[in-house]
């Protein structure tokens, strides 16, 4: 069964028709309004702004978060030290046996 459903979403006073999963609606809501928010918030702070110019800042904030959020879940420096930790107990047991 396709478990798929058609929405609008309004952020910056368009409209964006989508189709997702039915599980994924109301984190979908949640990100339109976050991104509605956000645009609004630009919006009122620098008045002249156009819409667009307002959606592209609201888009970079959000990238930026994106990446600072992925850098935080960054394990490689643990990942490698562990490599490095394996690779010395192996060497340590072929030397013992």
């Amino acid at each position: 069964m396709d478990d798929k459903i058609n929405i609008n979403l309004m952020m910056a006073g368009v409209s964006y028709p989508l189709t997702i999963d039915r599980d994924q609606e109301e984190m979908a809501r949640e990100a339109a309004k976050q991104v509605d928010i956000r645009v609004n918030a630009y919006r009122r702070y620098y008045k002249e702004v156009p819409k667009e110019v307002a959606l592209g800042m609201a888009a970079f904030q959000f990238a930026m978060e994106a990446l600072r959020q992925a850098d935080r879940n960054d394990t490689s420096p643990y990942t490698e030290k562990i490599k490095e930790l394996r690779e010395v107990l192996e060497n340590h047991f072929k030397e013992q046996g």
